[in-house]
């Protein structure tokens, strides 16, 4: 027997883990009664050279702090940090620094996977619905963009 479905919609109710510690326990949670609040990621320790790229802040801006720190600011090198859809506009930025430099940049990327954390929150408190977290992983890239020692 096969069992019609309407598309776009999943056979199972999403489930979400009721504390973090207990992977092993899922809990039943229906989207119409929890909104979900993504929480703000973890930064890196925040140094002068470091920019994190983000997709809200023009790219122009964004390209011409870069440029700022490596002409004016003084430093031989930055670091510039993207998280999931930024990581393409970090990318971009280096690549437009290395480019307007005439070659005289040199990038090196790493890669990571950063741990982000949402909470799930009941719709209507008056019910017996509690609060709830769930953490999902996110990609991340590192750019160092610098001067190599002539």
């Amino acid at each position: 027997m096969t069992e019609q479905r309407t598309p776009g919609m999943s056979a199972a109710p999403p489930t979400a883990p009721a504390h973090p510690d207990s992977g092993s326990q899922a809990v039943e949670m229906d989207p119409v009664e929890y909104t979900l609040r993504k929480r703000l990621p973890r930064k890196l320790p925040k140094r002068r050279n470091d920019v994190y790229v983000n997709m809200k802040t023009d790219f122009r801006a964004q390209l011409a702090r870069c440029q700022k720190l490596l002409e004016g600011g003084g430093h031989r090198e930055i670091c510039v940090h993207g998280l999931g859809l930024a990581i393409n506009r970090a990318i971009n930025i280096a690549l437009q620094l290395q480019a307007s430099s005439q070659g005289a940049l040199q990038l090196a990327a790493n890669t990571s996977t950063v741990e982000l954390v949402d909470d799930l929150e009941p719709e209507d408190p008056d019910e017996a619905g509690e609060p709830m977290t769930r953490t999902r992983n996110n990609s991340a890239i590192h750019i160092k963009v610098f001067y190599p020692d002539p």
